[in-house]
């Protein structure tokens, strides 16, 4: 990612954060709709899985300067949501999912420069994970 689009990330990630409850509920709506074998990963109120969600995202949103440093906790993150049943292909229906739940919450400042700097930040996220399970 260039600092820029670091930057689109870490700035609007800010303006989600008022809006974390919601967003999360969306993303996990949208996941269930187009996975819906999902749904059966989740064993915990969906309340605490979004907070879960949003310490996460916030971060990896706050370290994506120093994203080579946090590769290792990444692959740990892979191999924990393998323990839990995830699939690799199951990653790019995640990456759908909450690449739109942002753009919902972000509205009309979801431009297409910052639409594109989210799904390659989920896309290494999510790389960085399933490398951690190989």
């Amino acid at each position: 990612m260039t600092p820029q689009q670091r930057r689109l990330v870490q700035t609007s990630f800010d303006a989600l954060r008022e809006q974390a409850g919601p967003m999360g509920l969306l993303f996990y709506g949208k996941l269930f709709e187009l996975d819906p074998g999902a749904r059966r990963l989740f064993h915990i109120d969906l309340e605490v899985q979004v907070r879960k969600l949003m310490d996460t995202l916030g971060w990896v949103v706050r370290s994506l300067d120093e994203f080579d440093a946090m590769k290792e906790r990444l692959g740990e993150l892979g191999r924990q949501h393998a323990e839990y049943g995830v699939r690799f292909e199951q990653y790019d229906t995640i990456t759908t999912a909450l690449v739109w739940a942002i753009g919902q919450a972000l509205g009309p400042d979801f431009d297409a420069a910052t639409r594109d700097a989210w799904e390659l930040a989920i896309r290494a996220v999510g790389s960085a994970m399933k490398e951690g399970v190989s």
